[in-house]
């Protein structure tokens, strides 16, 4: 299993902001083959906000940062200039 996380950055108190980008990108994520879990997170104090997902694979992942990769980049750059992190983890559950 592997995991997805991409956080970004918005002024604080954007909360509101950040979950239209939600709204619209986790149900096109959830859609996705192979993706397990999809969860929106925040912290609107400091202005950090992000997604995660769980995939069953490391390619179930690249195809769909193939498909969502390109129309998220566009999204965040409508709603700020600050750069994202995007990381995929592969998933260890120890014995």
């Amino acid at each position: 299993m592997y995991v997805r996380i991409v956080r970004f950055t918005l002024e604080p108190g954007s909360r509101s902001t950040a979950e239209k980008l939600a709204d619209e990108f986790v149900p096109l994520i959830r859609a996705q083959n192979g993706c397990y879990k999809c969860f929106f997170i925040t912290d609107d104090d400091a202005g950090d906000y992000g997604i995660i997902v769980l995939w069953e694979s490391k390619e179930a992942a690249g195809a769909a940062a193939e498909i969502v990769g390109p129309r998220l980049t566009k999204a965040l750059s409508d709603i700020t200039d600050a750069p994202d992190s995007r990381q995929l983890f592969e998933i260890y559950e120890p014995k």
